[in-house]
């Protein structure tokens, strides 16, 4: 279990959290939902240690994907990955899981949107930490596209039975990849439900009104 106690977290006279805790299930994904501003990434950053803020959330060894690749440009894809892990097996191994084993020696200027972004998964995924946040990843994709890379990092995530934090304005996003959505609206939890076993038309109806209220 990760506890994020007593958040607080402004930017100048803005204040995002006040006093917020929030219990972060292991072994699955567990999604923010919210609308843009909500605070669903200062969260993130947070949880990361990439911003101050005042309360209590354990020091933990983060992997971020983030809405842009964010590869080094001056590096293959392959140097890229060895960045975060020296085994050229376990390189090699998640490369070709994510369907990027051809392009082990291209660089990042050579790769589609969608290839960068599966590569930045992969560099998540070889990342020894204890969660992996993710910043609306497939926000800049197409919808194909969209539905294979967050198919694949599903699987992959079980395999592994990692701990991800997922943030997404998309409800049927959200459905489709998390144990737990959480809505968040004005610093504080506004919905808190979890979906396995659940009807999704019927937690997509909940979800969409918590959102509009």
């Amino acid at each position: 279990m990760i506890e994020i106690k007593n958040l607080t977290k402004k930017y100048g006279a803005l204040t995002v959290y006040e006093n917020f805790n929030l219990q972060i299930e292991e072994g699955q994904t567990t999604c923010i939902l919210g609308e843009s501003g909500s605070g669903k990434t200062t969260l993130l950053n947070c949880v990361a240690n990439l911003t101050d803020y005042v309360g209590q959330i354990p020091a933990l060894k983060c992997a971020y994907v983030f809405q842009t690749p964010r590869l080094v440009p001056n590096l293959t894809v392959g140097g890229n990955l060895k960045l975060i892990c020296k085994d050229d097996g376990k390189v090699d191994a998640i490369l070709n899981r994510v369907h990027l084993y051809d392009k082990k020696n291209a660089y990042p200027k050579f790769l589609s949107g969608g290839q960068a972004q599966r590569a930045s998964i992969a560099r998540a995924f070889l990342y020894d930490g204890d969660v992996i946040l993710l910043d609306e990843p497939f926000n800049s994709l197409d919808l194909k596209l969209k539905r294979e890379i967050s198919s694949l990092f599903s699987e992959i995530r079980q395999e592994k039975n990692a701990t991800a934090l997922f943030v997404t304005h998309d409800v049927d996003e959200a459905l489709d990849l998390s144990h737990r959505i959480i809505i968040i609206k004005d610093g504080i939890i506004a919905c808190d439900v979890k979906t396995d076993g659940e009807d999704k038309d019927e937690l997509r109806k909940r979800l969409i009104s918590a959102l509009i209220a």
